[in-house]
């Protein structure tokens, strides 16, 4: 069956692109294409599409009110259509909080080339999208308790690797954990703006301090790192030190930055006091430098089946065996708490 896609976006222009590229996809079948958030109403309850494709910036009602009427009387999977800002950074965050599956950066030059040359990306989101599990909103909460934890040192390293669906997936996992929480390196496949965006996101609901990672910044304690969107994380060794490194490097398994380079210089630089989780995402970045760590004597995690929005990144980390335990979603603050604190005891968990 084809999977029927509804386009929601105030520009003509860009309704055109989207719907062509649609079209002239086997798998995917228009079923419509709405100016505004009143004639999308009508056309969602009408129509029932599998897939939303939602402008953001919209006259009326804008993108992010529809998103979240949408979320909470029909859940369906939508993929945003967003603006390489700051601001449209910050909207998009705001967007996969309220439960969109996902985003497409809309280019800011020639609309319609650039649209175009992204033709791919946009087919292959809608598909992952239809195959996703749209979910909806889970509380965000400033009065969060944080999860106590008896370990104090520098020497444990906590890394965790996402994609589709992890913006909100870290920030579940990141509000419980306390802000004594060893130093936690994060690799999110994003664009940089947004990464920028969703650092300072979680910097405001978390008890750790969450920031955007520096080269040659220390790894502290009560601090996270997220790796920025045009670069790749590594931690490496400076005297007593464990310090980022930013690296330009290639595109690994399709990504810059990737879990896997994350993953596997924590292996090579950290070892065994590592403590590592693959959450949700597409594809299989981090199933490798996640069976590296294991093999390094970290203890490895993922997430379950039940609670990913889409079962790419951990299934294929377990599939070659790199995941000592998976775990559902709402689980993993209080493993990743008992496993640091395992580690720090010297046994396991």
């Amino acid at each position: 069956m084809s999977i029927r896609v509804l386009v929601v976006d105030d520009s003509a222009l860009i309704r055109s692109v989207l719907s062509e590229i649609i079209r002239q996809a086997p798998e995917l079948e228009l079923v419509g294409a709405a100016p505004d958030a009143f004639v999308a109403k009508e056309m969602v309850i009408s129509l029932k599409p599998d897939v939303i494709t939602l402008d953001i910036e919209m006259p009326k009602v804008d993108g992010l009110t529809f998103l979240d009427r949408l979320m909470k009387a029909r859940p369906t999977p939508v993929l945003m259509i967003s603006t390489l800002t700051e601001q449209g950074a910050d909207a998009t965050i705001r967007s996969l909080e309220l439960g969109a599956i996902d985003f497409i950066a809309k280019p800011k030059l020639n609309v319609a080339k650039g649209i175009s040359d992204y033709q791919q990306e946009i087919v292959q989101k809608i598909k992952i999208a239809a195959a996703s599990r749209p979910r909806a909103r889970t509380a965000t909460s400033a009065t969060t308790k944080a999860i106590p934890i008896s370990y104090k040192g520098t020497e444990i390293i906590v890394g965790i690797g996402a994609s589709t669906g992890g913006t909100e997936a870290i920030r579940q996992v990141l509000e419980s954990l306390s802000p004594a929480f060893p130093a936690t390196v994060i690799t999110q496949h994003m664009p940089p703006s947004f990464t920028r965006s969703f650092a300072q996101r979680l910097n405001s609901l978390c008890k750790m301090n969450v920031h955007e990672a520096r080269d040659g910044e220390r790894l502290l304690p009560g601090n996270a790192y997220i790796a920025p969107g045009d670069k790749h994380l590594k931690v490496v060794k400076s005297g007593a030190d464990y310090r980022i490194k930013l690296d330009d490097g290639a595109l690994v398994s399709g990504h810059k930055p990737a879990v896997d380079v994350m993953f596997e210089s924590l292996a090579q630089t950290v070892g065994t006091n590592v403590v590592a989780t693959v959450l949700t995402g597409m594809g299989k970045d981090g199933a490798k430098g996640l069976l590296a760590l294991k093999e390094a004597g970290a203890i490895t995690m993922a997430q379950d089946e039940a609670s990913c929005v889409v079962y790419g990144m951990p299934k294929a980390a377990v599939d070659i065996g790199a995941t000592e335990h998976v775990i559902p979603l709402q689980k993993i603050s209080m493993a990743l708490t008992k496993a640091v604190e395992k580690k720090g005891s010297g046994t396991r968990l």
